[in-house]
């Protein structure tokens, strides 16, 4: 039986915690690092910790050729915290690294003025009317309070990309997406019943496409 999601291991990344959330809304999600599984899937979910450089090394080639093909055939991708920061143009962690281009933008420290790593539990605005997003605001509780554990963020993204945004030093896209193309820069899987909302709203939107 075909998994609900295939969650692409970049190297770094809770991803047991992550197969978990995915099942705990009754999906499936298996890992791999095989480029065949990747071009074949239609849900796909990229996550990521540490550093920007790693991760974008390790899909670099036969993986990333195989992420194009997918997106091409009609998948959906969801890049979560560096797996997010990885989608865009560039970052410029220890020097400047290409990104996978899949959404303009680049990904930048966060000022020094705040604590950084920025690390805990802060609250989305500027929430846009997105499926991905959906029921969010009704969760019980920290409804749109989420999870972050990060020192750099993307700036630049065009406004029509922006699905919600937080703040921390300065304001920066939490959500953002293109077409089949999203992510989120806090973890849905340590996001409580708001992150666990997300994740099913995004198998939901990949199965319906």
């Amino acid at each position: 039986m075909k998994p609900d999601a295939l969650i692409v291991d970049a190297g770094v990344g809770n991803l047991g915690n992550l197969v978990r959330a995915v099942e705990r809304v009754g999906g499936r999600a298996e890992i791999t690092t095989d480029p065949e599984r990747v071009a074949e899937s239609r849900c796909l979910l990229l996550p990521g910790v540490g550093a920007f450089g790693p991760p974008r090394e390790a899909v670099r080639g036969g993986v990333e050729q195989a992420l194009r093909a997918a997106l091409s055939r009609g998948a959906w991708l969801l890049g979560i915290c560096v797996g997010f920061q990885i989608l865009f143009e560039e970052g410029e962690e220890f020097g400047v690294t290409d990104g996978l281009g899949l959404l303009p933008g680049r990904v930048t420290r966060l000022p020094h003025t705040v604590p950084v790593p920025h690390i805990g539990w802060n609250r989305l605005h500027d929430v846009a009317d997105h499926p991905l997003l959906s029921g969010l605001a009704e969760v019980a509780g920290r409804g749109r309070y989420v999870y972050f554990v990060h020192s750099y963020a993307p700036e630049g993204v065009p406004e029509e990309d922006q699905i919600a945004r937080c703040t921390h030093g300065r304001v920066f896209p939490a959500v953002a997406g293109r077409g089949r193309v999203i992510g989120t820069q806090f973890h849905p899987e340590r996001s409580g019943d708001a992150g666990l909302r997300l994740l099913s709203n995004f198998l939901e939107m990949a199965r319906w496409s």
